[in-house]
C-alpha cells in the first residue's frame, strides 16, 4: 500500500508527484540539458532552456513546461514570449535533443536522417549561419540532415542539394546538384 500510494503521488511523506510524471520529467531533463548544447550555439550564448518546475496553468502537467533564460538580461519567461526566428531555434534545438537521448537510451535505436522544413525564413542572417553551423556538425557523424527550404543563404550554403522546379508543361523537375 505505501508503494502504491507513492508511485501514484499520494504518499503523505513525498512529493505529490505520479511515477509516470518522475520519468517523463528525467528524460524531459535530459532532452533540455542536450538541446542546450545547440540553443547555445545557435543563439550566441544568450538562450538556455529551463524546465519549469511549476505548471504555467491548471491545464499543464507539473514539471513539463518550458521557461527561456536570456543569459543576456538575468531574466527567466516563457517560451510563448520568443520571436518567430527564436521559437524556431528553439524548437530545432529540442528536435535535435531528442534526438540525442533517444540514440542515447533506446538501447541501439540511431536516429540518422532529420527533416526540417521551412522555419529558416525568420532567422536574420547571423542566425541562420549559426543554425547551418549546428547542422553541418551533425553530418560529420554521418547523420543526414535535410531541409526543406526557399531561402536564398541556404541554398548557397548547403554543398550537396536536391532541388525540385515545377515546370508548368511537365510537372515537377527534379535535379541532384553538388557545389
Amino acid at each position: 500500500d505505501d508503494l502504491s500510494r507513492l508511485a501514484s503521488g499520494r504518499h503523505s511523506d513525498a512529493d505529490k508527484i505520479t511515477f509516470e510524471m518522475f520519468v517523463q520529467t528525467w528524460y524531459f531533463s535530459q532532452v533540455i540539458r542536450r538541446a542546450n548544447q545547440r540553443y547555445e550555439i545557435m543563439t550566441n550564448g544568450r538562450y538556455k532552456l529551463r524546465r519549469s518546475e511549476t505548471s504555467g496553468d491548471q491545464r499543464s502537467r507539473t514539471g513539463l513546461d518550458l521557461s527561456v533564460e536570456d543569459l543576456w538580461s538575468a531574466n527567466e519567461r516563457p517560451v510563448s514570449t520568443l520571436s518567430g526566428g527564436e521559437k524556431f531555434q528553439a524548437a530545432l534545438a529540442l528536435a535535435l535533443g531528442l534526438s540525442d537521448v533517444i540514440s542515447e537510451h533506446a538501447g541501439g535505436v540511431q536516429i540518422d536522417a532529420l527533416f526540417i522544413d521551412e522555419g529558416f525564413g525568420g532567422l536574420d542572417d547571423d542566425s541562420l549561419q549559426d543554425a547551418i553551423r549546428v547542422l553541418e556538425n551533425l553530418t560529420v557523424d554521418t547523420r543526414l540532415i535535410g531541409i526543406i527550404s526557399h531561402v536564398a543563404l541556404l541554398k548557397q550554403a548547403i554543398t550537396q542539394q536536391l532541388s525540385v522546379s515545377i515546370v508548368e508543361t511537365e510537372g515537377s523537375s527534379v535535379e541532384w546538384v553538388m557545389l
